[in-house]
């Protein structure tokens, strides 16, 4: 059973959260998880389909495939019936690149000059000179991409860590937070994709790549210190901003929300220094439930699991089965293999310094699904419903602090139904989880393990 709590305790008590990002005050009845990849195309759909002033998307890419299809026609049928409604989307410049058939050569249809649309595609600034000439598609990808999932429908937002493409579609696991009625939310978060859409590729609608004329910066001709440093100014001029103007009141407020973004190519770690002291600071005997798609963990966040936190840690990851990468071609094939690699070594060290009993890993494995949640779920001690939890695009990687775009939202409520709903969410992910048993008999290649070293955090 929860602890007797004052209404405003866990507010209060996560209230150095404002020095890191905008706060803003949020209705705990407008915060629904939903529950599984079809309901989140449908609810796509269905957003589209009714959406009267505006829809900006944020993602790695769109598929190429027949569910993308309807979504993308979808967009078209509502901006040909609502001329006033205004779209933006914002995908990675090279994955949306990839293939003759493409995000692009999808996105042509709703880039009519009659409709009020816009396409930007980021290009990382750290992919240039001989680097981007010598790497081919899909490995260029590896130096930094275009990583936050955002869903925005006139005032409501779906924060997630899924993409638009079928797989995410149909069984694909992943988590999907809609917000509704957060109009200071989705116009912060807005602002950014205008702001970073700016500094991107913009798509016309003769599937060519031009510059905005108020941005001055080629993402790759210019020089690197140049872009990045301009880029940085402006994002954080933005940023703070906004931590500025919000002041939430917790006598009004039961529930509060800070959007946190992680930029490495600007030198921005809001999220990354977030997280690592929201582990730091946990209190003895808390728990803190987190899913990663992609096992990495940095050495930052190892050594604070390790050194620093007195809290349980209940991680969870996909078995090889369920990573995506599992039915890869060439290289990409192996990099489960790497996963595996870097699960073991995790374990061992938690075996050699005794940590077992805090520190307890899962895998999660279900027929015919690959694993792509991500999250933290933070539970007081003596509690069984946590009052916390963290989502978005991050994967708690080494890539996330090193090459990607990343947002997180985080969500801190003294609502008790609205923790219980993220107890359910949580234990609905982790009822397709296994105790980790690491493999004795398991050995990576030679090569991968030199691969590991070399390029650790591109993965």
């Amino acid at each position: 059973m929860t602890t007797s709590c004052d209404k405003n305790c866990y507010l209060s008590k996560f209230k150095w959260l404002q020095k890191f990002g905008p706060s803003y005050s949020v209705k705990a009845e407008n915060i629904t998880a939903l529950k599984s990849p079809s309901e989140f195309y449908r609810t796509l759909l269905y957003r589209c389909r009714t959406a009267k002033h505006r829809i900006v998307i944020a993602s790695l890419y769109l598929g190429i495939g027949n569910l993308e299809q309807d979504l993308v026609n979808t967009l078209k049928d509502a901006m040909e019936n609502r001329r006033e409604l205004s779209v933006r989307v914002l995908l990675d410049a090279n994955r949306g690149s990839r293939g003759k058939v493409s995000s692009r050569t999808m996105l042509m249809p709703i880039l009519n000059p009659s409709f009020d649309c816009r396409v930007f595609l980021y290009h990382t600034p750290k992919l240039r000179g001989l680097l981007r000439l010598l790497l081919p598609d899909r490995y260029n990808e590896l130096i930094g991409i275009q990583h936050m999932k955002l869903y925005m429908f006139d005032d409501s937002i779906i924060i997630s860590g899924a993409n638009l493409s079928q797989d995410y579609f149909t069984n694909r696991q992943d988590r999907y937070i809609i917000i509704e009625d957060c109009k200071s939310l989705v116009d912060f978060y807005i602002g950014l994709v205008e702001l970073l859409g700016r500094m991107s590729f913009q798509l016309t609608n003769k599937n060519t790549l031009t510059l905005d004329p108020t941005w001055e910066h080629h993402p790759y001709k210019s020089p690197y210190k140049t872009y990045a440093s301009e880029a940085r100014k402006q994002l954080m001029q933005y940023y703070n901003t906004h931590i500025v103007k919000q002041s939430v009141s917790e006598k009004v407020t039961d529930t509060v929300v800070y959007p946190l973004i992680e930029f490495p190519p600007f030198n921005i770690h809001h999220d990354s220094q977030t997280t690592d002291l929201l582990m730091c600071n946990a209190e003895p005997g808390s728990t803190m439930h987190m899913a990663t798609g992609y096992f990495n963990i940095p050495d930052i966040y190892i050594n604070t699991m390790f050194q620093k936190s007195l809290a349980n840690f209940k991680i969870l990851f996909s078995h090889p089965l369920a990573n995506s990468f599992q039915q890869a071609k060439g290289p990409a094939g192996f990099i489960p293999t790497a996963y595996s690699y870097l699960t073991n070594t995790f374990y061992s060290k938690i075996e050699k310094l005794k940590l077992h009993e805090r520190i307890t890993c899962f895998e999660y494995q279900r027929t015919g699904w690959t694993f792509h949640s991500k999250g933290l779920w933070y539970t007081p001690n003596k509690s069984e419903l946590p009052v916390l939890t963290a989502v978005g695009s991050s994967n708690y990687g080494a890539r996330s602090l090193n090459c990607d775009l990343e947002s997180q939202l985080i969500i801190v409520t003294n609502n008790q139904k609205l923790q219980q709903n993220f107890h359910t969410e949580k234990c609905d992910i982790f009822k397709s989880t296994s105790l980790y048993i690491p493999d004795g008999e398991f050995k990576a290649p030679l090569w991968v393990r030199f691969v590991l070293r070399m390029f650790r955090n591109y993965f």
